[in-house]
This record gives structure tokens, sequence and C-alpha cells, in this order.
């Protein structure tokens, strides 16, 4: 995105009770997005989706600027902020603005296994959650399977862990997980005597293999695959709380990357509108220009009061876990679902208003770069992943009337 493009969020929406150090870390974000994500971006989403192609520098820059600490306690290692997860939100928005991969990445280093570690005893903790925040190890979450994905009970997960002599053995697969292809352990939903449970696993130990990374409609500098386990050995003291609980600590970790995931919606639905809104400006048509043209007024008027009720949602949901509320119902399923719904809405508005411009992602002429069509196709990856925003609404609707 062309650093001329005026971003309006600070004239289309005010925040109110936010904290000094949330928008400090906005600051910080911001400034790293600008300078040395955007001038990336391009390359990365045009590289095949392989391990060589994975943006390491970006993902080290992250962990030296401290933004994987940023959902921790100060007595775990982290920031110890007052508000962690609206902090986890914005950097969300902010990396999205100009890239949903560095967000997603950002998102499956540290806000994912960061929470499923949270229940995890001090010792297995300790031996994990610091080279996670220091960017030393990569880290993955991983729940999906081929034939279990929004479906997660002891009957649809197919990867179990049989007990054995010191500790269990695990077979099974997992797919479409961010970050396998480099990620050096897996915090893993199996089941155990029949009983859905979480394991944390070295993915270097042998019974492991990981195929090539899975390609995509877009987000191609994040990178997912399979991981197959073919009789891999976990140590006993790699199960997170007891057996039994994987359900539920697998639910804590989607609350927290449903908020931050909604988040990077917003994050892509204001870059869709900047765009718009520059191009509406600038292109001539008819003696007058675009933005002038009553149709596109109302509707980037709808834009602009869609996103700024998304931005409340994430934000709403993130100070109530904040405040200590484990699953703040129903903001978090509202902020997922509508967050990236209306990144979709925007983003092919902003194809649509742009024409030729908006489909195209590179002109030959001069090697012009747009971003419109990037943004359409990768707006539509969050309103899948971290639960589907149909199971959004189906929760929405329980909290209504009930189980």
């Amino acid at each position: 995105m062309q650093q001329s493009i005026e971003r309006t969020q600070e004239r289309m929406y005010h925040a109110l009770g936010i904290p000094q150090e949330t928008d400090e870390v906005r600051a910080l974000v911001r400034h790293f997005a600008e300078t040395e994500v955007a001038p990336q971006v391009a390359s990365m989403e045009e590289r095949p989706e392989e391990v060589a192609n994975f943006p390491t520098n970006l993902f080290h820059r992250m962990a030296q600027l401290g933004l994987y600490r940023l959902p921790f306690k100060a007595e775990e290692g982290g920031a110890g902020l007052e508000s962690p997860m609206l902090a986890s939100a914005v950097v969300m928005e902010e990396l999205a603005y100009y890239s949903n991969s560095i967000a997603i990445i950002y998102d499956c280093q540290c806000v994912l296994p960061g929470r499923v570690l949270r229940y995890a005893s001090d010792e297995l903790r300790n031996a994990y959650l610091p080279s996670l925040m220091s960017g030393e190890k990569v880290a993955c979450v991983a729940i999906t399977e081929p034939d279990a994905g929004s479906d997660l009970s002891p009957s649809s997960v197919q990867t179990v862990a049989t007990p054995v002599s010191h500790g269990w053995r695990l077979t099974g697969r997992k797919r479409f997980i961010i970050d396998a292809p480099l990620a050096d352990f897996a915090c893993v939903l199996c089941t155990i005597e029949g009983a859905l449970s979480m394991v944390v696993v070295d993915l270097k130990r042998e019974g492991i293999s990981v195929p090539p990374p899975d390609r995509k409609m877009g987000m191609h500098a994040c990178l997912t695959a399979d991981i197959v386990f073919d009789g891999a050995h976990v140590p006993p003291g790699n199960l997170v709380w007891q057996a039994g609980k994987g359900l539920r600590i697998a639910l804590g970790a989607l609350t927290c990357g449903r908020i931050v995931v909604g988040a990077s919606g917003v994050g892509m639905a204001q870059a869709a509108f900047d765009l718009s809104v520059h191009h509406m400006k600038q292109r001539k048509m008819f003696g007058g220009t675009l933005a002038a043209m009553q149709h596109w007024q109302f509707k980037f008027a709808e834009h602009a009061t869609h996103i700024a009720m998304a931005r409340d949602l994430c934000y709403k949901a993130a100070l109530r876990y904040d405040a200590g509320e484990e699953s703040p119902e129903p903001e978090t399923a509202m902020a997922k679902y509508y967050g990236t719904q209306v990144a979709g809405e925007v983003a092919r508005d902003a194809v649509q208003v742009m024409g030729g411009y908006g489909f195209a992602s590179r002109m030959g002429v001069d090697g012009t770069v747009y971003q419109a069509e990037r943004l359409f196709r990768e707006s539509k990856g969050p309103e899948i992943y971290e639960g589907s925003n149909e199971i959004q609404k189906w929760m929405i609707a329980r909290r209504m009337f009930g189980r």
C-alpha cells in the first residue's frame, strides 16, 4: 500500500476508555508495519508457499520488538500490561492493515499457544514459554483434522494418545495447521482413553512428519500443512492440565483467537476502506469524481459505520477478557464474525469501486502493485478459521435461546 494514502481511522473513529499503554503499543506496531512489513508484502505474497519463503526476518523482528511478550504477565517474563488482550487485538489490527499473513503468524506464535500453556504445569510452561516469547522456537496449535474442524468431539477427533510406559504413543493427523512447516513444537488436541486432552509435542521427535505446505487462495506468506503422528512418544509431563480437559483448553485458546482474529478483520476492512476513499477522491468521471457520486458516498458511509461497530465489539470483548471474564460472550462471537464479515464486504466493494485497478495485482507496463484484490482474497480465510462465522452465529443464538 502506498504511504501517501491517508489513514482515515483517526477522524472516523474515536475510542473511549483505551489505556495509554495500548496507544503506545499501536504506535510501535504501526511504525513497524509501515516501515518493515508494507515494503515486503507484494513480494511475500507473490512467492510460492514454501518453507524457504517464510518471512523469517519479520518473525524475528516481532520478537525483537517484544510483541510476543504482550499477552503475558510480568512474572511469566511477559510485558505485564494492564490490558494484554486489548494490546494483542491492536497488534493484529495494525499488522493486518498491511498483511494478514503476518497478523496470523503473530496470533499462532503467542496468542493461541500462550493461552494453552496457561493451563500447563509450571514445569511444562517454563520449558516452552520463554522460547515462544523470544522467538527462539516457533509454536503452533494443532486442533483441526481432515474430518474434524468445527465439531470437536471425542468421536470426531482421530488423533489418539495411547498410554505406554513413561508417557503416551501419539498417532493421527492434523490439517491446516498454521506455521506447522517450520514449527518446533505443537499444542495438540487428542483423545486419551476416549477423553479429549491436550499435549505439547516436540515436532522434531521421531515418528512425526510434516508434508510440504498447502497452496491457498491467499495469505501465501503464512504457511499451513498437515502434521502426521506415527507413534511419536509424548513424555508424561507434556500433558496439559489433565486428561479430559482438552476441549476446555482448546475453547479457552479459541476465545482469545476469536477476539484477535476479529480485530484482524477490522484491520483489513480499514485498509480496503482507505484504499477506496483515496481512489474515489482521485478518480475523475463524468465531470466529477467517484467520491461525488451519492451511491458510493452512501455505500462507504455504511462501511465506515460497520468498521466502527466491529472495532467496538473487538475492543469490548478484549476489555471484558482483561477484566477477568474467561469467556466474554456474546461479544467474542460477535467480534469474530462481524469483524471478519465486514472485511470481506469492504474488500469486495474496494475491488468494485477501483474497477480494473481493483482486479489487478500488478501492472505489466510499469510494475505498479495494487492491493485490493489481495485484500479481497485474504479476507475470506478469517471467516473460516478460529471457528467459522456460522459457528459464531450459533453461539450467539444459544445465548438467546439456550443450548
